[in-house]
């Protein structure tokens, strides 16, 4: 078995997660809960953001990568799921795994457990928009 993935797909994951941040992170959204719970100011948050952005480039495409070859991967096992049953599959399967190192690790740093909520829903949501996205272009 080989792994196939279309790079056209990784691409649209990247735009997903992207937009899926936008939106989630928005101040009308979670943006105010989520600086509040982190003990950000409005300045301090906008001072980080392009280091953060510089950072979530190639660390998303990294992830839509993973979320790509494990379609793939449960696609050649499963011949009888569709690409985009494999790839929303692959989502959920990848969220579950982050969502366990997430709670861990804010476990250990003694976080509110209403920022791991946030944190982890926009893994979430963001992986399902990636599997969403790859499933939409079968190599």
């Amino acid at each position: 078995m080989s792994v196939e993935i279309s790079l056209v797909g990784v691409g649209a994951a990247f735009v997903a997660s992207v937009i899926v941040g936008m939106v989630w992170y928005a101040r009308p959204v979670f943006g105010d809960k989520w600086m509040k719970l982190a003990g950000l100011s409005m300045k301090k948050a906008q001072e980080n953001s392009s280091q953060a952005m510089v950072k979530m480039v190639p660390l998303s495409i990294v992830q839509a990568l993973c979320v790509a070859i494990t379609t793939s991967l449960i696609y050649g096992f499963y011949p009888e799921k569709t690409w985009m049953a494999s790839a929303l599959l692959a989502g959920g399967f990848l969220w579950i795994a982050q969502a366990a190192a997430i709670v861990m690790h804010d476990t250990f740093e003694l976080r509110k457990w209403d920022l791991t909520l946030v944190n982890i829903g926009n893994q979430l949501a963001t992986l399902l928009a990636m599997g969403l996205a790859i499933g939409l272009f079968k190599p």
